[in-house]
């Protein structure tokens, strides 16, 4: 066989498988259900140059309402926190120290 007409052959082999491929490929993209249709939200302008709301005293008088007169300071809090003097709480070191396995092993059967 002559190679003009291979090569002519594979071009009409070629050709044929393309278009049978697009075929199928251009009906799946008609049967494939059409994508819903995406609606853009738009957030609302807030005019931050607007001043708040004045406190008053009836804003003062319903948030003690609220607590019932409720009053905590540091000194309420149980158990009081001590601060250890060998930590270092800027560079996030510890004292130096070791922990046994028992005090592992009692903190993990805690639970």
């Amino acid at each position: 066989m002559k190679t003009s007409i291979f090569k002519k052959l594979i071009k009409e082999a070629v050709k044929e498988a393309f278009q049978e491929e697009l075929k199928e490929v251009l009906l799946e993209a008609v049967k494939a259900p059409k994508p819903q249709i995406v609606q853009e939200h738009s957030i609302p302008q807030v005019d931050i140059s607007s001043k708040p709301n004045e406190v008053t005293a009836n804003m003062r008088e319903k948030y003690m309402d609220v607590l019932n007169g409720m009053s905590m300071t540091s000194q309420d809090a149980k158990p009081k926190f001590n601060p250890s003097p060998m930590a270092d709480p800027i560079n996030g070191s510890l004292p130096n120290g070791e922990v046994g396995m028992d005090q592992i092993m009692n903190l993990l059967n805690t639970k």
